[in-house]
Order: C-alpha cells, then sequence, then structure tokens
C-alpha cells in the first residue's frame, strides 16, 4: 500500500504559528492524524499533530517486536512517544529531537536498564505527537506526564498550587486576602508564591498590624455602622465607617504594596521618621502606633529568614538521593525577600541519576506555575539550555538556570542542599517506622501479609442533617491525602441518625464504583513495589463502630461478593469512650483489646483520629455552605453571572423576591422569561 500524505492539518495553536510549519509524515491507510486536545493545565503555546500509529500488523505483538514495526513509519522529526500495554494504560511518556532514532533505540533492545527492559517488555502500542521544534516536544512531554501519570516516568507526588497575598484593586478600599488558583477577573495586585498557606496566614496577620489594611468582604464592608473588633485591636484602619480618611488608607495601601513589592527599607525609614516626627510634636499616642507598625514589619521579616541582598527573584532548587529515594527542596525569593520552602519527593526509579530527577521534576513542576527569571540548582540537569528555553517560552519572558559556584547564591543553594538532606532523612525515619507498624498491624490482625492500602471510614451528623461520610487511606509512606473521598449521604430512606444505614450507603458506593472502575484487577506486590504504583483496591478497611456497624458492612461486602476480598476491622470505643479501651472486631475472631502500650494500638488510634477529623471538617463545610446558601440558587436556569447581577441591581435576594417582573427585566442578561421564572419562584413559594 503506497503511502498517503495528511491532508488534514490542524489550526494554529494559542500563540503558535500556523500548522503548515509542521513536518510532513507519511501515513499509510491504516494510521490516523487528529490534533492534539491536552485537557488540563495552562493551554501549550503551539498546535501539535496527534499521530496514533495502529499498524495493522502489529496485532498481538509485544516489546520490541511492536515497537519494531511501528519505527519504520517514525518522521525524523521532533516530537513526543506513549508507551502503553495492552489493557491502554500509558507505561512512559518521552520527548525527542527526533523521534525516528529515539525509538529505534527502544527496538534494538541495547544498553537497557531492568527499568527499561520491563517498559519495553510491557509495551502493546505506542502513540506519537508529532512538534515543530524540540523546546515544544518538552513543554508538551511535562504536560503529559502531569496529566497521565505514567508508571516509569518521574512523578510529582505533590501538585497544590501555591497560595498568594493578593491587595485588590476593584474598590475604593483595598482589601489584603489569601489567593490560592486563578487570578482574579477584576484585577488586583499578587505578590509570592508562599510556600505555604500557614506562611501566608502569619504574613498578612503582621502586614495588618503594620499597615491596618481590612481583611473583611465587601458586603461585610458596606454594612458596616461602627467599627469591628480588627479596629480595637489595632490590625485595621477601619475605612468602612471613615475612620481614616479615603486619602489615609491609600496611603497605608501604598506603602504596603512598596513593601510586598521589596521596597521594604524605604517604608521602614519613612515610618520611623513619622514616629520621630509625632514623638518630638509630643504626640506619644501616634508614636506607639508607628512603633507597633515598626515590630510588625520587623516580625515579618525574622519570620523570612534568608533574605538574600543579591537575589530579587528566583527559586531555588535542591536535590539529595538516598535510599532509594529522593528528596527536593525548593526555596521562593521573590522582591529580595524570602517566601518560604517546601519539601517535595518525586516518584522516581532509583537507577536514575540526580540530574535527569531533577530536570524531569522541573519540567512538570512550571507546566502550571509562573517562572521566576532566575532559578538556582545544586546539581547541572540534563538538556539544562533547552530546558531554559522552554520556560522561557512559557513564560514569556527569560529564564536563566545556572548552578552556583561561588558567592551568596552558593551558600544559599548549600542552604537548600541542606534542607532537603534532612527533609529526606526525616521521610525516610517515618517511612521505616510505618514499615514496623504494618508488619505489626498484619500480625494483630492475622493478615497473610502487611497491608499496602488501608481504608479508614467515618460518618459525621448533627441529628441526621448535613450527614456525611468520610474516607481516608494510609499505606507504607503514611496517610495518602489524594485519595481521600467524601460522601455526601443522599438515600431518603435513612432515618435521621442511623449510622448503620449511613454507613452501608457510604460502602456500598464506594465499592461497587470500585467494581465498576476496576473490577478484579490488582497489581500485584511486585509490580506495586517496582513500579510505585497505589493500589485502588483496600487490603484493609477500618469501621469507627462495634458489631453492628460490621455485620451492615459484612453484608453489603456479601451482596457484592467481595467478602473474601477485603479484610474489614470493626474498632468501637471502650468503657466510657476512654482511648486505650478499644475493642476490635474481626470476622472469625471473638472481640478483643490491646494492651494500652501496644504501638499498633496507637497507630490504629491516629488512623481512627485522622477519618473523624476528615468526616467532621466536611460535615462543618457542608453545614457552612448550607447556612449561607441564597434562595436564588435555588431557581433553575440561574446561574453565577445572573446571580451576581441580580444581586448587584437589588443588592439583596429579599429585595429580587419583592421586584416586579418588569424590574427584573431591567437586569442586565435577564430576559423576560427568566424573569417570570424568577417571579414565579418567590410568590408560588410564597
Amino acid at each position: 500500500m503506497s503511502p498517503r500524505q495528511a491532508d488534514t492539518k490542524p489550526s494554529p495553536g494559542k500563540g503558535g504559528k500556523a500548522a503548515e510549519d509542521m513536518p510532513d509524515i507519511d501515513l499509510d491507510d491504516d494510521e490516523t492524524v487528529d490534533e492534539i486536545v491536552v485537557p488540563s493545565g495552562p493551554d501549550l503555546p503551539f498546535t501539535a499533530i496527534d499521530w496514533t500509529a495502529h499498524a495493522g500488523d502489529a496485532d498481538g505483538m509485544v516489546g520490541a517486536e511492536v515497537i519494531q514495526t511501528l519505527v519504520k513509519r517514525l518522521p525524523n522529526a521532533p516530537g513526543v512517544y506513549r508507551m502503553m500495554n495492552a489493557a491502554g494504560d500509558v507505561l512512559y511518556v518521552g520527548k525527542a529531537r527526533s523521534l525516528k532514532k529515539r525509538v529505534t533505540n527502544y527496538a534494538q533492545g541495547r544498553f537497557h536498564t531492568n527499568r527499561i527492559g520491563k517498559m519495553v517488555r510491557e509495551t502493546a502500542t505506542m502513540e506519537f505527537v508529532v512538534t515543530r521544534t524540540e523546546i515544544e516536544a518538552l513543554l508538551l512531554e511535562a504536560n503529559l506526564i502531569k496529566r497521565l501519570r505514567p508508571r516509569f516516568n518521574v512523578l510529582m507526588r505533590d501538585d497544590k498550587s501555591f497560595p498568594y497575598i493578593m491587595l485588590t484593586s476593584d474598590h475604593a478600599a483595598p482589601g489584603i486576602y489569601k489567593h490560592r488558583g486563578a487570578r482574579s477577573r477584576k484585577g488586583g495586585d499578587y505578590f509570592g508564591p508562599f510556600a505555604s498557606a500557614q506562611a501566608v496566614g502569619r504574613t498578612i496577620n503582621s502586614l495588618q498590624r503594620a499597615f491596618l489594611l481590612r481583611s473583611c468582604t465587601d458586603s461585610f464592608f458596606e454594612n458596616r455602622t461602627r467599627p469591628c473588633l480588627l479596629f480595637q485591636i489595632k490590625r485595621c484602619a477601619a475605612p468602612c465607617t471613615g475612620e481614616i480618611s479615603p486619602e489615609g488608607y491609600a496611603e497605608l495601601v501604598g506603602e504596603a504594596k512598596d513593601f510586598l513589592s521589596g521596597r521594604s527599607q524605604k517604608v521602614k525609614t519613612e515610618i520611623s521618621g513619622q514616629m520621630q516626627h509625632a514623638a518630638e510634636e509630643l504626640d506619644f499616642e501616634r508614636a506607639a502606633v508607628y512603633r507597633d507598625r515598626l515590630a510588625a514589619l520587623s516580625h515579618v521579616q525574622s519570620h523570612q529568614g534568608i533574605n538574600p541582598q543579591t537575589i530579587d527573584e528566583a527559586d531555588v532548587f535542591a536535590i539529595h538521593q538516598e535510599g532509594g529515594q529522593t528528596g527536593i527542596q525548593v526555596f521562593f525569593f521573590r522582591t529580595g525577600q524570602n517566601w518560604g520552602n517546601r519539601a517535595y519527593f518525586p516518584k522516581a526509579d532509583s537507577s536514575l541519576e540526580a540530574a535527569e530527577v531533577l530536570g524531569s521534576f522541573l519540567a512538570q513542576f512550571y507546566d502550571d506555575k509562573p517562572c521566576p527569571r532566575a532559578i538556582l540548582l545544586s546539581h547541572p540537569v540534563e538538556e539544562q539550555e533547552l530546558l531554559a528555553e522552554a520556560l522561557s517560552t512559557r513564560a514569556g519572558h527569560k529564564v536563566a538556570i545556572s548552578v552556583p559556584q561561588r558567592g551568596e547564591k552558593k551558600d544559599i543553594v548549600d542552604h537548600a542542599v541542606q534542607n532537603a538532606r534532612e527533609a529526606l532523612g526525616r521521610r525516610l525515619a517515618e517511612t521505616s517506622t510505618q514499615a514496623r507498624l504494618l508488619d505489626g498491624f498484619a500480625q494483630t490482625f492475622g493478615l497473610e501479609k502487611p497491608p499496602v492500602r488501608i481504608e479508614v471510614y467515618d460518618n459525621s451528623h448533627i441529628m441526621g442533617t448535613n450527614a456525611v461520610g468520610g474516607m481516608v487511606v494510609a499505606g507504607p509512606e503514611g496517610f495518602v491525602k489524594n485519595q481521600y473521598r467524601k460522601f455526601n449521604i443522599r438515600s431518603t430512606d435513612i432515618t435521621p441518625g442511623d449510622d448503620f444505614g449511613m454507613m452501608r450507603e457510604v460502602m456500598t458506593r464506594r465499592f461497587s464504583r470500585l467494581l465498576k472502575e476496576h473490577g478484579g484487577d490488582q497489581p500485584e506486590a511486585e509490580e506495586v513495589e517496582d513500579a510505585g504504583a497505589f493500589p485502588a483496591w483496600p487490603d484493609v478497611i477500618l469501621i469507627d463502630g462495634g458489631q453492628g456497624q460490621m455485620t451492615a458492612v459484612r453484608a453489603m461486602l456479601g451482596e457484592l461478593g467481595i467478602e473474601d476480598r477485603v479484610v474489614a476491622i470493626g474498632v468501637a470505643k471502650g468503657q466510657d469512650r476512654e482511648a486505650g479501651r478499644e475493642r476490635f472486631f474481626v470476622r472469625g475472631k471473638g472481640s478483643f483489646s490491646l494492651p494500652v502500650r501496644d504501638p499498633v494500638l496507637y497507630f490504629v488510634q491516629r488512623l481512627r483520629d485522622e477519618a473523624h477529623r476528615f468526616a467532621i471538617g466536611s460535615h462543618r463545610a457542608r453545614r457552612k455552605k448550607e447556612m449561607v446558601k441564597n434562595p436564588l440558587d435555588e431557581i433553575g436556569g440561574i446561574g453565577p453571572s445572573r446571580k451576581r447581577a441580580l444581586l448587584l441591581a437589588f443588592g439583596t435576594a429579599k429585595a429580587v423576591s419583592r421586584a416586579a417582573v418588569d424590574d427584573l427585566m431591567a437586569v442586565e442578561g435577564i430576559s423576560e422569561s427568566i424573569a417570570r421564572l424568577v417571579y414565579n419562584h418567590f410568590h408560588d413559594n410564597g
């Protein structure tokens, strides 16, 4: 069959060139070309061709054979390849300057490590994405790794967005807030990133004492008739009630911006001068206010630790490998100030060198985060110049990556290395302790081997209202928080406060979905250990309850036909609900207790307490949401935009309920049909 030229080309991507710049690809009739769709993360600044080579004569082949068949059709062009097993799971995502040359190396089967050899043997098919340049291939590789999480790639374990401090700009009296996630369309000034929400909270508290900025919501601000408690404790200037003039408050906002922008010395000098002037005029009360503001600024800087003179904007990455694990410490410096540090422990094969792990980690780290102008590393990474070009392309400004050799920058990197070493040491110690506890857990409850996944369940409600079931997960490395789940109790047949019925609903929904999504699939212990995969099926489930809850759970497991696949253990509080006197219920055994100082007992108590904390937190969040629920939320067809427009026009939902149809139609975005819908909703119920 003669090859044909692809006659369909994708349109230009965001910020990218036309698809006519793509390399030409010769295809057989059994191959396909589609535009790539990357549904998660920020838009990539280019368009690529997603080419899946479905070669008919490769059906049934696996390993090097299928790769040898597919490599014949590959172009000598940059791109990204995906290796997949027979079940369709992505094993590995890689990028190449030349797809043909890179994949040929896998087909030849030479110089393979055990990891690569195992990956090649499991490969049943491959998919390819052709890009214009190697830079685009690197960006796309990082995006796909984060989205698909292949077993054999280096993976970030903690991918939370970073918190920022936000000073609003859409109000006459700007406020200061903690912000996480997408930036508001209303604008504002953002300062950060900070390493943790706690660091942001501490900084905002100190900045409130230093600059007396408000932190209340706009609706709270508009409805004040007298100053709130924050004014009394000198953490707000109370612009809501005119305790400070608009001009005076604007000066405070300007000083706060200067301080957060790195001009801290200028701000401290001005405040010090104002304090001196007030003292000379014998206005000691006003001088004391300036003194307290200076103390608050010093408190902020004392918590920042290192504040370098030669670094204005940079992120510092230090890597340390030990015991087959990797620790990476990241320090954030903005406007010459240290905004904290965070430790990461990526999943990486123990055979990988630090340069390869750190390079892959960097590409994934900045896939959805703003990149500073400078990145300082403890180790040189593979393709460092290419990575710098790729990050510059995404950030829209030049990004320099370097490994300092001397001076203050070298000292800061060395400090980060020490932190990485200590953090990894603590993690190794915790992992070792966790392994011993799991061994003891298996012996105590008669398990054949230590459990890899333990699920713990608990319910929370107040007299049956806003009932929530919580599930927490623990494994060899401690709690696995990205596996936590909450279940809003939906059944109307359950009597309010019926814990047995609630637990039955939670467990039925959990395991019915597990059977639907995973069936009988469960990775072998060896596979879990080699690839770092975390099993979907639990080995053990812990139920916070006694014989009654266990009877309901076992009946449910029996109905689903999985009673022999999962070990269910009930944990009942002891006499007088005193910790240390818990009774345990396991099938085939009578109830029993553990010695008061048994480490396994402490371990189970910690698991139960975490489930209790999570369930209560979920219940409180649901209850709070119900308490602030707006009557407009109950009207079908009224989304956030129309709700906002109605509230801006009428002020409150109560005023909306009193409005006539003509008044409702006068609001932008409200048609006659929507206006009648709103009017009828309130009058039919009223």
